[in-house]
């Protein structure tokens, strides 16, 4: 019987934690990892409607993406819906666990199903986020290179875009004198040994940094593994905000809006004109992305697509980018797809179920 803490691995080896932005409340917000999963139920939001949907359905796991809870709650007396919420699915035994900002962060996540709906290529990350990568310089009996290299590679040092065991090394002279309390693999107590190394460099996500150096520290063979870790300012091409790529076609301003309304399922679009017709190159973010439209512009997009832009921000396109507000929901309606794929894909034997609840607050006449 697949437990809660099997889903949430899967699902964070996809969108790990650490990539959620700092207001996010992204992870499991009620129940206990260690029991046993009778049913999933995906959804956008968690209300109750949706938790009354998943006891109907007998699923005691609600994969969400948005969290319930953003701020921390200080009574839960049924007040307002997020009260009554968790209330709810404590009463009946339903977990919850949200994938927020970090699915959204992540290349493969929110904003490529996007992509995918509208049939961009060549796709990269809009704003590929800083500081999230580290480097490893290690010293290694040459000998024993690849056997540490390998286990580094394993525990997820070495992956660079569409490359896996990326590394520099170089060879050299290593010296060392053990003292009487040493037990050395290579030479003798007082002895001033030298030995043949290479000097092993290697980067990896910063959050892997711990199974990063016990995987070193299993696979070296030295008592006293020599090693130095440096933050790197590069920015990580596969983390960050948005999304750009092109069409494969040009299209007129209508022409494309008229395509946008068909891929996303949409009844309307609130945009603004752009001064020269064409559209190839497209920018995205799904939920509220107002804030990557100076970023779109600088990437030279065509058009820009998200949701919940302001009034006074539709002016800031200034006829060179087309702002084409989809609506929050409906920007990210298919993450839903992208949830139901991922664990049906992984747990073929759980029953899994999209709710049938629409939870868009939002209604239009």
């Amino acid at each position: 019987m697949v437990k809660i803490k099997e889903i949430i691995e899967v699902l964070e080896k996809l969108a790990p934690p650490a990539y959620q932005e700092p207001y996010d409340n992204s992870g499991l917000i009620t129940g206990d990892k260690s029991w046993k999963v009778t049913g999933i139920m995906v959804s956008l939001d968690c209300i109750e409607s949706v938790i009354d949907d998943a006891i109907d359905k007998k699923c005691n796991l609600i994969v969400a993406h948005h969290p319930i809870i953003f701020k921390g709650l200080k009574k839960l007396n049924g007040k307002n819906y997020v009260e009554r919420t968790i209330i709810k699915s404590i009463k009946n035994d339903i977990a919850i666990y949200a994938i927020h900002t970090n699915l959204d962060n992540v290349y493969a996540g929110v904003n490529q199903k996007i992509a995918n709906k509208i049939g961009l290529v060549n796709t990269r990350i809009l704003a590929p986020k800083k500081q999230l990568l580290e480097k490893l310089v290690v010293f290694v009996p040459k000998k024993d290179t690849n056997t540490v290299l390998e286990a580094l590679h394993k525990a997820g040092a070495g992956e660079i875009g569409n490359y896996t065991h990326c590394s520099f090394k170089i060879n050299g002279t290593g010296s060392f004198k053990p003292n009487e309390k040493a037990n050395p693999t290579i030479g003798k107590r007082g002895d001033l040994e030298q030995v043949n190394e290479d000097r092993v460099e290697i980067m990896y996500p910063k959050h892997l940094n711990h199974s990063i150096i016990r995987a070193l520290k299993a696979a070296h063979p030295y008592e006293e593994v020599a090693y130095y870790i440096s933050q790197l300012e590069n920015e990580h091409q596969e983390v960050g905000s948005g999304m750009i790529g092109q069409l494969e076609n040009e299209m007129t301003s209508q022409e494309f809006l008229a395509h946008l309304k068909k891929s996303m399922a949409l009844n309307t679009i609130r945009y603004t004109v752009k001064n020269i017709d064409t559209i190839k190159t497209v920018a995205l973010c799904g939920g509220a992305g107002s804030f990557l439209l100076s970023t779109a512009m600088a990437q030279n997009a065509d058009a820009f697509v998200s949701g919940d832009f302001k009034y006074h921000e539709f002016f800031d396109g200034e006829g060179k980018t087309m702002i084409a507000d989809i609506g929050h929901y409906e920007s990210e309606k298919f993450t839903k797809e992208l949830l139901h794929s991922i664990l049906t894909e992984n747990f073929a034997n759980i029953a899994t179920y999209f709710t049938e609840v629409n939870t868009n607050p939002v209604k239009y006449f």
